[in-house]
């Protein structure tokens, strides 16, 4: 019998031994019909109902770059602490431009390593862009005006060990590098201790006639407070662990400690004000990394950081002390209003005051230091569960191992058995593995990718189009013309954000003539001139640029919306205008004289 295992991309080892030609073998003898908005046939075999280290993102990228060379590329954007390359896969239409000189999406995941799924659902933008675009005429337009930039992992040594190591759904957030972060100058003596040997750190609990808990008589896998007036039977011991230093403490000093998200050159805070902010701004070269690769890409204009979890779209501030630009803001909330319909059970919500206060975080620092639009999304939320909203709202509320219990058939907990404890004595250790609660399970993993995926080329849609749209000549006498020229941002995202305009952050837009020569040359306000009207009403100014006027200098052109510009030439000929923007990407249009 014929299996799909020849087909199916399951780990590093599977795909080392797997041949190119078995990885990309054709299912269309199997008689399959791709279902609406699926890859009809896809040249590169990926399975989204799962977690993929290192080796496996890395290979992924290169079957992708090798099944599509005009769309995709790998590289690397520098080593992490641990000398892992930081893979960046570019996905754009390699044939129709420079993919750095097009407007541009920088997405990236799983900057807290435990919040995994985010890798996967940046690998799956990639994947889904390089199948569906010889099929989707939209998606073929995309990329040959714009570039995305996905970043799978901006913490590989993290990811690493969150996969490979016992750990907890909530731990550890960063990577290997011990932090003393109790404070008792001991570093790293109480790590996380897998007592039974199964792989995962589950919960600890013994029998206590002074204890304040019970079994669920629902669901007895639950303790749950006894109610007024009857005695507690368990007490709740906490993650499984040891006590390595005797301090009464178990698991103080996990592996890590610092927070990759507040590692930020912007509201940088140190550890007294802000947990896990590190020695000093910049002091992972995690950080560094994509620092340094934002910055030689002037081009990107819009960003999205994969988190998890809660079901959130996120925006800055991160601080009370920012605050967004009110223009920018308007932007924000047309995008951010558009997300909470893709993604249903998310709310679109700003960081410090909607949730809590973040200093130096990633967020922040795009908008703050490269007025770049960006969202972070905390993936995944109860609503999913049974596709309504939860209405029990404390920590012992049992809808999810209800889920567990009626749609994963009780895998996503481990059973409670007995066990000796060096220190407790006769306890029992189960719980919840920590692939459950802040992750999708894997029938869900890929439709919650889909969304947030499109999402984000929603976005990318948005980022700014220059375009021009108009171009007038008018004869002045004595040799002498006026040229007007009408140029638009076809897009919603404007070509610089008032944070970009305000602080200088990247140069102009340039509208540039060539063709005649030019005697001098204007940006005109007023007037309502984006309609296209060339008599000048009255309330037009004009207003002249004295130096190169060859080339008018725009500060900004906002989301669809347009400017103006002309000039007085000497001479005859074509004439062509060329707009040419960092962030909006490029255009010309010639006339005839």
């Amino acid at each position: 019998m014929r299996t799909l295992s020849a087909f199916v991309l399951l780990s590093a080892s599977a795909l080392a031994g797997a041949t190119s030609a078995a990885a990309q073998q054709s299912l269309a003898p199997l008689g399959n019909l791709a279902a609406t908005g699926s890859p009809r046939n896809p040249k590169v075999q990926v399975m989204w109902d799962r977690f993929y280290d290192h080796a496996a993102i890395g290979e992924i990228g290169r079957r992708l770059q090798a099944a599509h060379p005009n769309t995709c590329r790998l590289s690397s954007m520098g080593k992490s602490q641990e000398g892992r390359d930081m893979w960046v896969i570019t996905v754009s239409d390699f044939t129709k431009g420079d993919p750095d000189k097009k407007p541009a999406m920088y997405v990236d995941g799983n900057i807290h390593s435990n919040e995994i799924q985010g890798t996967e659902f940046a690998l799956y933008t990639a994947w889904y862009l390089c199948e569906r675009k010889d099929e989707v005429p939209w998606i073929a337009e995309l990329l040959a005006d714009r570039t995305l930039y996905i970043v799978p992992t901006i913490n590989p040594d993290g990811r690493e060990h969150y996969l490979k190591e016992p750990n907890t759904a909530s731990s550890p957030r960063t990577g290997k590098v011990p932090r003393d972060n109790d404070g008792d100058g001991v570093i790293d003596e109480d790590g996380l201790d897998d007592l039974d040997g199964d792989g995962h750190i589950t919960q600890m609990r013994r029998r206590n006639p002074n204890g304040r808990f019970i079994q669920s008589p629902e669901e007895p896998r639950l303790l749950i407070p006894a109610p007024p007036g009857q005695k507690g039977e368990w007490e709740i011991l906490g993650q499984e662990g040891i006590d390595n230093d005797g301090d009464g403490q178990v698991n103080e000093d996990a592996i890590g400690g610092y927070d990759p998200n507040r590692n930020w050159p912007w509201r940088w805070m140190p550890g007294y004000v802000q947990g896990g902010s590190d020695f000093y701004p910049t002091s992972l070269p995690e950080t560094r990394n994509v620092i340094a690769f934002v910055q030689s890409h002037p081009n990107i204009a819009g960003a999205q950081s994969y988190h998890n979890s809660g079901g959130m779209i996120l925006r800055g501030p991160g601080s009370p002390q920012d605050e967004y630009r009110p223009q920018d803001v308007q932007v924000y909330d047309q995008l951010g209003r558009t997300g909470e319909r893709i993604l249903p059970g998310y709310r679109y919500i700003v960081v410090w005051s909607g949730l809590y206060i973040v200093w130096g975080g990633e967020l922040d620092w795009f908008y703050g230091a490269r007025g770049i639009v960006t969202f972070s999304n905390e993936l995944w939320t109860s609503f999913k569960l049974f596709e309504k909203p939860d209405t029990v709202n404390n920590r012992y509320d049992q809808t999810a191992l209800e889920f567990d219990r009626l749609l994963l058939f009780r895998d996503a907990f481990v059973p409670w058995k007995a066990y000796k404890h060096p220190q407790y004595g006769d306890i029992e250790i189960g719980g919840t593995k920590k692939t459950f609660g802040r992750a999708e399970p894997g029938f869900l993993l890929q439709a919650e990718g889909h969304r947030n995926m499109a999402f984000s080329l929603y976005q990318t849609y948005q980022l700014p189009k220059v375009e021009v749209d108009s171009i007038a000549v008018t004869p002045l006498g004595n040799g002498l013309s006026e040229v007007t020229a009408i140029v638009y941002n076809r897009r919603l995202v404007p070509t610089h954000t008032q944070q970009d305009v305000e602080n200088r952050i990247s140069r102009p837009d340039y509208i540039s003539l060539t063709g005649p020569s030019v005697v001098a040359g204007y940006q005109v306000t007023g007037g309502g001139g984006g309609g296209g009207f060339f008599g000048g009403p009255p309330n037009e100014i004009s207003v002249e640029q004295k130096r190169n006027p060859q080339r008018i200098e725009i500060p900004n052109i906002p989301g669809n919306s347009s400017v103006k510009v002309k000039w007085v030439v000497r001479g005859s000929g074509p004439v062509t205008v060329t707009a040419d923007s960092e962030k909006g990407g490029s255009h010309s249009k010639s006339v005839g004289r």
